[in-house]
Parts: C-alpha cells; structure tokens; sequence
C-alpha cells in the first residue's frame, strides 16, 4: 500500500475515534455510559472467550467431584489473576497501537518472535480443537451428527468475518459472548443451598484431599483464566480498535468487567454440578454430553438443554476469539494486513490464516477413533506450561520505558505481575508432576 494513501480501514478506525470524539462533548451520566459502550470490548470479549468448552467443562467437574466450598473462591483468585495480566496487555496495545507478536519482534529480535509465534499457534490449534470437541458434544446432546455440527460452527465463523467492520465484528461477538450466562439459570434451577454458597464466597471451604486429581482440577481452572492467546488477542484487538492511553481507565474497566461476568458465570457452572456432589453421582467423561444428562433429573429438561447449548456457545466464541488472535499474531510476524477493518479482497492472507486454522481443528476432531480425552488433556499441559515464557516477555514490555513511556508497570503492579508469574509456573511444575508420576504429589 503506498504511504499517505487513506485505505479502509483508516476510515473505519477514524470513524470510530469520531464518534468518541462527540461522546467526549456530551454532558452528564449520558457522557460516561456512552464512552464506555464506545470502548468496551476487547477486554469482555478475552474474559468471556476464554470461558471456553473445556473450561467450562473443567467447572463442572469441580462442582461433581469437590462441591462449592474451596473452589469458588479459588475461582475469583484465578480471574484476579488474568485481570493483572490481561491489563498490561490492553495498556501496551493502547500505548503502541502494536500487536504483541509485532513488538516482541521488534524489540528481543524475530527469534524470539518466530518462537513465540511457533508456541502460540501450536498451542491456538490444540485449543481450538478441544472448543470444536466441546461445539460436538453439546449438538451431539441433540443428536446433531458431528460432521453436521462442526461444519456449522465452521460456517458461522466465516460469517462472522465478513462484515469488513471490527465495530461489526466486535458486537456481533460480544451478542453471542453474553449467552455464556445461561450457566445462570442451570444453577438456579439445581437448588443448591445458596446459604453455603454464600458462606463459600467469604471462605475457603476445606483443601479437598491433595493428590493428582485436585492437582489436574486445580491447574486446569487457572489454564481456565490465564493462557497466551489472551495476551495476544487482547493486545491486537487494543490496537484494531483504536484504543489509546486517553481510553486507559475505560479499558480498565472492560477488563475488569469481563472478568466479573466470567467470574461469575464459572461459579454458576461449579454450583450447578455441585447437585451431583450432593448425590454421590459420577460424571466418567467430561467431555462428552453427560453433564447435560446427568443434570436433567435436577434441572429438568429445559436446565439440561440450557446447559449443552452454553457448551456449544462457550466453544463457539472461543473459536472464533482464539482464530482470529492466531491470524493476529501470524500476520504481525510477517508484517501482512492485520485487521478486521479490511475487507477481504485487501487482506486475504489475514482472513485466510483465521479461516484455515478453524478448519483445520475442526478436521482433526472428525478424525475416527481420536482419543479426545487425551487431546483435551496435552491441551491443558501444553497451555499451563507455555505461558511463562510468554508472560515474562510481556512484564519486560509493560515495563519498557522506550515503548511505554510513562505508562510503564509501577511497583504494585510488577510485584502483583510477579506474584501471578509464580503462581503459574508452580501450578505448571505441580501439573508435570502429577502427569509424570502421581505419586510425587
């Protein structure tokens, strides 16, 4: 593209900065709440992606095999944690207008870059896998034959590409995001004893009994909360919508709210299977539909349907949120058309990238005979034990005063960072570990 020619997606960008703009000369409560529906996004969208299939499936088996006590405010730590990771990266892109991929290039070299990029996109397609695994239970609970089901979900991904808008794009998302709260009414229509509930939310219950399974629930809810492509797609996605240091506090906000509704409906999902803890039921595989049907006898037909098609949608938004920082991260590398301000023709490659790494997981779990159980498992091992080494590179760009500036990490912000950074690297050794050899646990 010659310089100083206006393209596409410049239009779109600057007429999303008009219209902030004109909400910035408005006057009272109207102001605020229009700024902020302006600028929300990225921030839910990360937060309510992420509560993916397998995360919520990796909920519902906290709830079936250990109840509510210590795990719901486990949760609200884990989402306390992604909040401190995921707001050094909504502030790099607001600042540098950068994708992640594009400025570890830039600034520790294309080594590092390619080697990151390798990681995230091996560990982006295993993911998306285990979303169209989820996508093929939940429609399976229906009898919906698979290739039917992830043909669908194939299809509405590459409808979801073709509006030329991110502002199109990013609502479309959020509309289909906030389905994730249907866990909401499964866990009222379980009954729980919400007096335990309650008393679980100011305290931790009692540690379940320590052995490789607590450890798996365990690492597998905070891999439910922390993972790279967050860090990649909310970055990106900063950056694509316009977002700047002016939009900081607003940016905040969104990911603080993401986190607040994923918070939430997580602990819904944990309280609705809590029922079949209560009456001594086993759920054996996770991840097929028997949640659904194991539920219905408490939940009744409509909770039991509600809950399949929240795994459908939970998978649905993760594919797509996890696609697109994939083809993201790809085009950065490569230094390609990267947004989703630009229509197809003018950068093809970029939704090609998006389209293609769907339809390749999506392949794969057709395959006859796949064992989906331990793919669901090198999932959760491999995103556990990739993260680190992201999340440093990315607490040595939040505190990069050359690209930062004055928004560079203060001291509080680096300690919470650090503390965050032990934590997973310890879950993952643990995780090694209990896959290793169980007894060491």
């Amino acid at each position: 593209m010659a310089s100083g020619l206006v393209t596409h997606e410049d239009r779109d960008r600057a007429r999303d900065r008009l219209s902030l703009r004109r909400a910035y000369q408005t006057h009272g409560p109207r102001r605020w709440l229009w700024l902020l529906w302006l600028s929300i996004g990225p921030g839910i969208l990360v937060m309510l992606g992420e509560n993916d299939a397998p995360s919520m499936l990796s909920y519902a088996a906290t709830g079936s095999r250990f109840g509510i006590g210590f795990f719901l405010p486990f949760i609200v730590i884990t989402f306390v944690m992604a909040v401190v990771v995921q707001e050094m990266a909504m502030r790099i892109g607001a600042v540098t207008h950068r994708g992640f991929s594009e400025l570890m290039a830039d600034r520790f070299g294309g080594m590092w870059g390619g080697l990151l990029l390798t990681d995230l996109l091996f560990g982006n397609l295993l993911t998306l896998i285990t979303e169209f695994i989820g996508i093929r239970a939940g429609l399976g609970y229906f009898h919906v034959p698979p290739p039917i089901a992830v043909s669908a979900a194939i299809v509405v991904i590459g409808v979801a590409i073709t509006t030329g808008r991110y502002w199109t794009w990013e609502r479309l998302i959020m509309a289909l995001a906030i389905f994730n709260a249907v866990f909401v009414p499964i866990a009222i229509l379980s009954h729980p004893a919400w007096s335990e509930v309650a008393g679980a939310m100011i305290r931790f219950g009692p540690m379940p009994a320590w052995n490789s399974n607590t450890v798996l629930i365990l690492v597998a809810d905070i891999g439910a909360t922390v993972t790279p492509w967050m860090i990649f797609f909310q970055q990106a996605a900063v950056a694509d919508k316009g977002l700047t240091p002016a939009d900081m506090h607003r940016g905040r906000l969104d990911t603080v709210l993401g986190a607040v509704l994923a918070a939430a409906f997580a602990i819904a999902a944990v309280v609705a299977t809590s029922t079949l803890f209560r009456h001594g039921i086993s759920v054996a595989n996770y991840q097929t539909a028997n949640f659904a049907s194991a539920l219905r006898p408490f939940v009744g037909r409509v909770g039991a349907s509600l809950f399949a098609l929240g795994i459908v949608e939970a998978g649905l938004v993760a594919a797509i949120a996890i696609s697109t920082a994939s083809a993201y991260a790809f085009a950065e590398v490569r230094g390609q058309s990267r947004s989703l301000n630009r229509p197809l023709k003018e950068a093809w490659s970029f939704y090609l990238t998006l389209i293609g790494v769907a339809v390749v997981a999506g392949a794969v779990v057709l395959i006859p005979h796949i064992p989906l159980e331990l793919v669901v498992l090198l999932v959760n091992v491999v995103a556990v034990l990739s993260t680190p080494p992201i999340f440093l590179f990315l607490l040595l760009l939040a505190n990069d005063r050359q690209v930062m500036g004055e928004w560079v990490n203060r001291t509080w912000q680096n300690w919470a960072a650090v503390a965050v950074g032990a934590l997973i690297t310890l879950a993952g050794l643990l995780f090694a570990l209990s896959v290793l050899d169980p007894r060491l646990i």
